[in-house]
């Protein structure tokens, strides 16, 4: 099994919607059986810019951290789809193990 994270500003928009809900949406369609979106409290990503919550000028700048857990089929699928979108998204792709006990 894979976790695949995506990092997105909570603001940031495709296809007129905002992208941690597109993506959620997109997964789903794909086949995709669960998916989850975390806002972070705060953050800094790339250009070193720190983003806040108590922050009122970086208000809908904060990161949300979109997570799936899927097969390595499904994960392909998804990347797929994406880089079809010409878009950049950053993501992290891990091999996980994980159950019920």
């Amino acid at each position: 099994m894979n976790m695949l994270d995506f990092y997105v500003s909570e603001k940031q928009r495709h296809a007129g919607k905002l992208l941690y809900e597109w993506l959620l949406e997109e997964a789903r369609a794909l086949g995709i059986q669960g998916g989850s979106a975390f806002r972070a409290i705060a953050g800094f990503g790339r250009h070193g810019r720190m983003h806040e919550e108590s922050f009122f000028e970086l208000a809908g700048e904060l990161p949300v951290k979109v997570e799936f857990i899927v097969d390595d089929e499904h994960a392909d699928k998804l990347l797929s789809m994406l880089c079809g979108q010409n878009m950049q998204i950053f993501y992290l792709r891990s091999k996980v193990e994980c159950g019920i006990v």
